[in-house]
């Protein structure tokens, strides 16, 4: 009896252990996607938070006509931000600053994918898809794909 005791309490360590670690790494999924993906590319064009939470090798992939797959590489990307900020469209004003709410973050081991409404001001435009790989420094987004609501 002593023998199953010790092993339930093993096995309720273990889960709460697992079930903790769990949610920190959401939390830093979380941390990065809205510091590289929404402050960094969205709201304020800043290369710096975006080269620290994007993996270099990330791609936008997207469906154009006749069900062609597009792709846009965060380099080809973060020119864009850039001729944004000099254009004087970034930093966003209060106005129309970019928002996200989660609806789920999916973590196996070293990857994960987050699922988040995408919002202009207070309207909702795209539910995104973004994959993340943990690397020796931290979770990097990888790629996104999204759907976009019709106007």
């Amino acid at each position: 009896m002593k023998k199953l005791h010790v092993i339930l309490v093993f096995t309720l360590v273990s889960f709460v252990m697992q079930a903790q670690t769990k949610d920190k790494e959401i939390k830093a999924i979380k941390k990065v996607i809205q510091s590289a993906y929404v402050e960094g590319i969205q709201n304020e064009g800043d290369i710096a938070k975006i080269d620290a939470g994007i993996h270099p090798d990330f791609n936008l992939l997207g469906i154009g006509e006749n069900g062609a797959i597009w792709k846009l590489p965060i380099s080809e990307w973060k020119e864009k931000v850039v001729q944004r900020k000099s254009e004087g469209k970034l930093p966003r004003d209060k106005d129309n600053l970019i928002s996200v709410k989660f609806l789920s973050v999916d973590v196996t081991g070293t990857a994960a994918v987050a699922k988040f409404e995408f919002y202009v001001g207070e309207e909702l435009k795209y539910i995104d898809y973004i994959s993340l790989y943990k690397f020796d420094d931290g979770w990097k987004l990888v790629s996104k794909i999204y759907y976009k609501f019709e106007d």
